[in-house]
């Protein structure tokens, strides 16, 4: 038993909304309440942990990230630059300790934020002669290469682009380097991949960051592989988050075949939704749109899956057991995905199955009479918040006056749509104080565009964003009983901050980090 006092609590729980200390067991809370009742209820050997005014909240859960990809892009070169010139430099000083013919990867360039746009394959020749180097987007939608990863590939001009994908090319036909959507597979599968080993500590490495920010759990979107090595993680006693376990589309043979279904496992790690794609991203000029993108009146982007894809796969994943979450960016793709969605749900009736938590996946901009049939569908809106201020100049200058749709967040809360927060990392940072920050203010953290923000009307309370990282995903997850909320008979997770979020100003969000994490009645990490 644990007694935890002298705090600022907020529980998130309407019944007792505050208190200052806690009873803890076996990884759940007992009570809560006044210090007083706390230690009269408690045996007198219980361990007494002073809080020091410090304010504890739930722990926070990232609703979407992909944990194999954050922990190897740890180890690799951060191409997040502001020009294109830093991040050939970034590759040239990874060359340099690097061995001749070993492979150079790195993650995060984003060609909107350069002056001079896109690489290609000779710029990375430059820098690069004697090593394959491959570097995806900051969307994770598009990849830059040089000439001998493409060779390692066997992509050549005579190439043909595969289905859901597109190899960049020069003038002539030759590939020029950028590899868009299912392209990047082509080189992706001759880069070699950790060892077993690896991936464990390096996952393990991730979960230690992770937690450091606040987070208490995640849901992952990796594929069957990630699943292993956190299983291995778990046998080795050092699964510390809660990880609602997502896979893809091509696991779901393997996963019926292994007995799993949506909700299977234990309380650390537990089996979600089966991902599909339904369209690319902004970034590539790849999600799927109505209309064109602004300038380019033969770009509608690619859609990858049509309602009618999406149902047939639905009723096999719902016939096993599993709901689905959807990845989709553009218009046109969410609006094929909620109309498959919409009749996914009519055949669980028909068939009397159960109502599974399917999920929109990012939804980042919907056609006007799309919003309210989430609600209507019981469809969660799975959206990172994070990426309204980080991709803004690109939306504005590619969807134009379509971007009072997009990253709607209020527009959704109001109409009581089921939100879950995420980051979609290592797309961006999981910080979740940034995500938080991003939701209140609609500013980059240089103030910009302006104090009022990005389309200030789609602004989030404090209240509704840090609902959104708790009992958000704790619904999406069915664990709405047991996480999201500090109350007895809840999993005793929850985070020390040393100021209350509620009432310091917007502006300090970014910097604040908890002092100590806890997980399960056990303390995880510490300042």
């Amino acid at each position: 038993m644990r007694i935890l006092y002298n705090a600022n609590i907020h529980t998130f729980d309407v019944s007792e909304p505050s208190a200052d200390a806690m009873l803890i067991d076996s990884g759940q809370i007992l009570a809560i309440g006044e210090k007083e009742d706390i230690f009269a209820i408690a045996p007198a050997f219980t361990a007494r942990t002073d809080i020091e005014q410090q304010t504890i909240i739930p722990g926070l859960t990232d609703a979407h990230l992909h944990l194999q990809y954050y922990a190897k892009f740890l180890q690799q070169v951060d191409c997040e630059t502001s020009t294109r010139g830093e991040c050939l430099q970034r590759i040239s000083a990874r060359v340099s300790k690097t061995p001749p013919g070993s492979w150079v990867t790195g993650h995060g360039w984003n060609q909107n934020n350069w002056e001079e746009g896109f690489g290609d394959a000779s710029l990375l020749d430059t820098v690069a002669p004697e090593n394959p180097v491959y570097l995806t987007a900051k969307s994770l939608h598009a990849s830059w290469v040089n000439t001998a990863a493409l060779k390692l590939a066997g992509i050549n001009a005579d190439t043909a682009d595969p289905q859901g994908g597109k190899i960049g090319r020069n003038a002539d036909g030759s590939p020029n380097g950028l590899l868009f959507e299912n392209a990047m597979q082509m080189v992706e599968r001759v880069v070699p991949e950790p060892t077993n080993v690896q991936w464990v500590d390096q996952i393990y490495y991730a979960q230690q960051q992770l937690l450091r920010f606040g987070l208490t759990g995640v849901h992952d979107f990796d594929g069957y592989s990630c699943y292993e090595t956190l299983k291995t993680i778990q046998q080795q006693d050092r699964l510390h988050l809660r990880v609602c376990k997502g896979l893809r589309q091509a696991d779901l043979l393997t996963a019926i075949h292994n007995g799993l279904f949506t909700g299977a496992g234990d309380k650390f790690l537990r089996i979600g939704s089966i991902k599909l794609f339904a369209d690319g991203a902004l970034g590539p000029r790849t999600a799927a749109m109505f209309l064109p993108y602004e300038n380019e009146p033969d770009n509608n982007g690619l859609l990858l899956l049509d309602h009618e894809q999406i149902l047939e796969i639905g009723k096999h994943a719902v016939d096993s057991g599993f709901s689905l979450a959807i990845h989709a960016i553009g218009d046109r793709a969410n609006h094929e995905v909620i109309t498959a969605y919409t009749q996914l749900r009519a055949y669980e009736t028909q068939k009397h199955l159960p109502h599974q938590r399917h999920r929109l996946e990012h939804a980042q901009v919907l056609a006007a009479e799309d919003f309210s049939k989430l609600v209507t569908n019981s469809i969660i809106a799975s959206v990172q918040p994070i990426h309204a201020p980080s991709d803004m100049y690109a939306a504005d200058l590619r969807w134009g006056e379509r971007t009072r749709y997009a990253y709607a967040y209020q527009t959704l809360a109001r109409l009581d749509t089921a939100l879950a927060f995420g980051s979609d990392a290592p797309v961006e940072s999981p910080n979740p104080f940034l995500g938080l920050y991003a939701a209140v203010s609609r500013r980059r953290l240089d103030g910009s565009p302006d104090q009022n923000g990005w389309h200030p009307e789609q602004r989030l309370t404090l209240a509704q964003s840090l609902h959104a990282y708790t009992a958000g995903p704790a619904f999406a997850a069915g664990l709405e009983d047991k996480l999201g909320k500090l109350k007895p008979g809840y999993w005793a997770d929850l985070i020390v901050l040393p100021r209350d979020p509620l009432i310091i100003p917007i502006d300090d969000l970014p910097n604040l980090l908890p002092t100590a994490t806890m997980v399960g009645g056990e303390w995880v990490w510490s300042s």
